[in-house]
């Protein structure tokens, strides 16, 4: 048996604006910002960009706010399901425009203590919390 006792964990450092990450591992509960691509077509994003290559036409965001490219055939399918495409992870902050939540996984690993991290689920300073998308004139 050793007598070394072990090294004390560092506790985990809250940035300055939770709200603006992308994922947050601060417990066993790992949580991650994701946007969902059929959106951006369904919402007319300007930032989306589509190029066609060996048969098929894919499109992406400009912003990259997510950063894979996807099949807008297969997307289109998976949309008309009662489930959808889906969700991918940002790799940026998202957008106001972006439809986006949190996933969490590993959700049984939460301990008694809860969230360390509760601001990672609220909106970004900076983004409203909604959006004018028509004005009505007298």
């Amino acid at each position: 048996m050793s007598d070394v006792a072990p090294a004390p964990v560092a506790p985990a450092e809250i940035p300055l604006r939770p709200q603006e990450e992308v994922e947050c591992r601060r417990c066993e509960v790992h949580c991650d910002r994701v946007v969902h691509p059929g959106a951006c077509i369904a919402r007319n994003c300007p930032f989306v960009y589509a190029y066609e290559a060996w048969g098929h036409t894919y499109m992406g965001c400009l912003q990259k706010v997510f950063d894979v490219e996807i099949d807008v055939d297969v997307l289109e399918r998976l949309e008309s399901r009662p489930q959808g495409f889906g969700a991918v992870k940002a790799t940026k902050a998202p957008l106001p425009i972006c439809h986006s939540e949190i996933s969490s996984c590993y959700g049984h690993r939460g301990d008694e203590l809860g969230c360390r991290n509760p601001e990672f689920f609220e909106l970004p300073h900076a983004s409203p919390s909604f959006r004018v998308f028509a004005q009505l004139a007298d």
